[in-house]
């Protein structure tokens, strides 16, 4: 089986981890990592599972004394596929749209795992330097499982860094690594008026309404211009070096064009002052991803809702402590909650940013590697998205991550008509395995 078959057979499996449904699916995704695996020439492969979790994978290959060791993580857990009604071909079964494949986790992250597999299984006993990988099953829900695993298992994962594909180039073609990640505050408000849903034209105009009430409450914490008005919000911002703004304006962005092509609103928006650039990558945010309460199905029903929720999130930059963003969010909800009701912030995660130097030897090889690969020079940038392992390896394990991803813009990750471009599938391969040669020559690190 080639690499892309082997693609296609990974991507078939519906790993749907927030999805109890699927928990069967994610076990098989887990033993079908593992197989690869052991079919690749990997030792002590394994699942490690813990009170109902779904699996870990975990595997090695360490017979290059005095080489340096690299963690290889990736997640085999895909995003929900809904709306199904959106998807021009089956999430599940993956099919070839011009020089792309369509299906959920073609991109995010079957097909960046694929990456790394597929280069080890290809270098096989030549494999200058020692690895120990690590993929997970929950990097789409909390993680608990490899949080968990990661704090008690130290020794297992000791390694001089980490390296993952689970980023994206800045534009087909050009070879990128990823320098820096936002953090975030994820959660749920919940507000809840009176003892019951009740008829609005008995009870409007006296009953507190649920639904509007968290209207209210978003509405007060951002402002029509893009700026977080939750009072300390922006205290520790740390703004990006000089240096790195002027690499940021030299890669080729048009702004249009990325409105049209990635984001399709007829404007963009967000704080004045700042480019596209700074304001996702480094500007923190706050957005609202579903408001539920009420009576929604078809039809009408003049209820006035006695309870309502909010998904709320706030992406974090260098500096912004989650505990203290978490607290000023919480205190800024009740300040702004209405007379009738009472409200709350459900956690459900947070994580801090992640800057990595970009003249890390260890980094300049991976530079090296993706330049002799695609021909240019490698650009670096950041990423607005979160990777919360980054910043576990960090602190539990003392090691760097190398962002090395090959997914593009628009690739629809979390989103119907998910894709991966087939020719950075394949220039990837060659990558990881170039830096993976350049990595075991001493003269070369």
């Amino acid at each position: 089986m080639d690499a892309f078959q082997s693609l296609c057979a990974f991507l078939q499996i519906p790993s749907v981890s927030t999805n109890p449904e699927h928990r069967d699916d994610c076990r098989r995704a887990a033993e079908w990592v593992r197989a690869f695996l052991i079919g690749a020439g990997l030792e002590d492969a394994r699942l490690i599972e813990k009170d109902g979790r779904h699996p870990l994978v975990y595997a090695t290959r360490c017979e290059s004394p005095g080489k340096p060791v690299f963690l290889i993580y990736g997640h085999y857990d895909v995003q929900p596929p809904d709306p199904l009604e959106l998807w021009t071909s089956p999430p599940f079964s993956p099919t070839v749209r011009g020089d792309s494949v369509f299906a959920r986790g073609a991109c995010d992250d079957k097909g960046q795992v694929m990456i790394l597999l597929e280069a080890l299984r290809r270098m096989g006993s030549a494999l200058p330097i020692n690895v120990k990988v690590l993929i997970e099953g929950e990097e789409e829900t909390n993680g608990e499982n490899l949080v968990a695993f990661v704090r008690d298992s130290p020794g297992l994962l000791r390694a001089d860094a980490a390296l993952i594909c689970d980023t994206e180039m800045f534009a087909p073609g050009i070879p990128t690594l990823c320098t820096g990640l936002r953090g975030g505050v994820f959660g749920e408000l919940a507000v809840e008026g009176a003892a019951q849903d009740l008829h609005s034209g008995v009870y409007g105009g006296a009953a507190p309404n649920a639904v509007e009430a968290v209207a209210q409450i978003v509405a007060a914490l951002k402002g029509v211009d893009g700026v977080i008005r939750i009072p300390g919000f922006y205290d520790d911002v740390a703004a990006p070096a000089a240096a790195e703004l002027q690499a940021w304006r030299s890669l080729p962005f048009n702004e249009d064009e990325y409105r049209e092509r990635e984001v399709g609103s007829p404007e963009l928006t967000g704080e004045a002052g700042y480019s596209v650039l700074e304001r996702t990558w480094a500007r923190p945010t706050l957005e609202v991803h579903g408001i539920a309460g009420g009576f929604v199905q078809p039809g009408f029903k003049t209820v006035i809702p006695a309870k309502a929720h909010a998904k709320i999130s706030c992406r974090l930059v260098p500096n912004q402590d989650p505990e203290r963003i978490t607290a000023l969010l919480r205190e800024a909800i009740q300040n702004a909650t209405p007379r009738g009701v009472r409200s709350r912030f459900d956690l459900i995660s947070a994580g801090p940013a992640s800057l990595v130097d970009p003249s890390h030897p260890i980094l300049q090889a991976a530079s090296r590697a993706l330049a002799e690969t695609f021909g240019r020079p490698t650009v670096y940038m950041r990423s607005g998205g979160s990777i919360p392992v980054v910043d576990l390896f960090r602190r539990a394990l003392g090691i760097p991550s190398v962002l090395m991803g090959f997914g593009l813009p628009d690739d629809n990750l979390h989103a119907p008509n998910e894709k991966f471009y087939l020719p950075n599938f394949h220039n990837g391969i060659d990558a990881v395995q170039a830096f993976f040669r350049i990595l075991g020559d001493p003269r070369d690190v």
